[in-house]
């Protein structure tokens, strides 16, 4: 049915397509694996499991690459799988899931000790609010996305993300303020 030489032509496509394909999924990772992992350490708690779930998440992209269609949407992409890799651990397993605060991200920027110690706080009060308020107040200040993308990507009504990024940021605001370890810190 092919002759030879149009057999040699469409192995070399194909080859060429894997290797497109390839070298888009190692830049994907390359760019945004510190961003997942820390978001899904933001989700667990848990580094290891973590480090599963962005495994995980990587894979499924790998599987699904050719569906991602605009690059700069690869972010959001990549949380969304990430929540429902989240999702269906539950569904298969329930983990021992530790406390935040036993744990600390590798921070790579350079930072005096007041800097620190006020990151560390409010690392702390984000990580004490309620999981509806958390994850979209993360997405916004970690990652920079939009009430819109923050909508899309948790599957919920804009004007609900939007109430509900209002409130974290009351709640936060209010946790910092009656802090009594917060103003010996502040005032020196």
């Amino acid at each position: 049915m092919f002759g030879g030489f149009g057999k040699k032509k469409m192995e070399t496509a194909v080859s060429s397509d894997m290797i497109s394909k390839q070298r888009r999924y190692e830049t994907l990772v390359r760019a945004l694996h510190t961003d997942l992992f820390r978001y899904a350490y933001w989700l667990v708690s848990d580094r290891s499991v973590a480090e599963d779930l962005v495994q995980e998440t990587f894979l499924r992209a790998w599987k699904s690459l050719d569906s991602l269609k605009d690059e700069k949407a690869a972010k959001a992409w990549l949380i969304t799988i990430l929540r429902r890799e989240n999702a269906r651990r539950f569904e298969r397993k329930q983990f021992d899931l530790s406390d935040i605060e036993d744990h600390q991200l590798a921070d790579t920027t350079t930072a005096g000790p007041d800097q620190n110690t006020e990151s560390h706080l409010l690392q702390q009060k984000m990580a004490q609010l309620q999981p509806d308020y958390r994850e979209p107040l993360i997405l916004q200040v970690l990652y920079g996305f939009s009430g819109e993308e923050i909508a899309t990507i948790l599957e919920l009504n804009r004007n609900t993300v939007m109430t509900r990024l209002f409130r974290a940021r009351n709640q936060l605001r209010e946790a910092l303020e009656v802090d009594p370890l917060d103003v010996g810190h502040r005032n020196g």
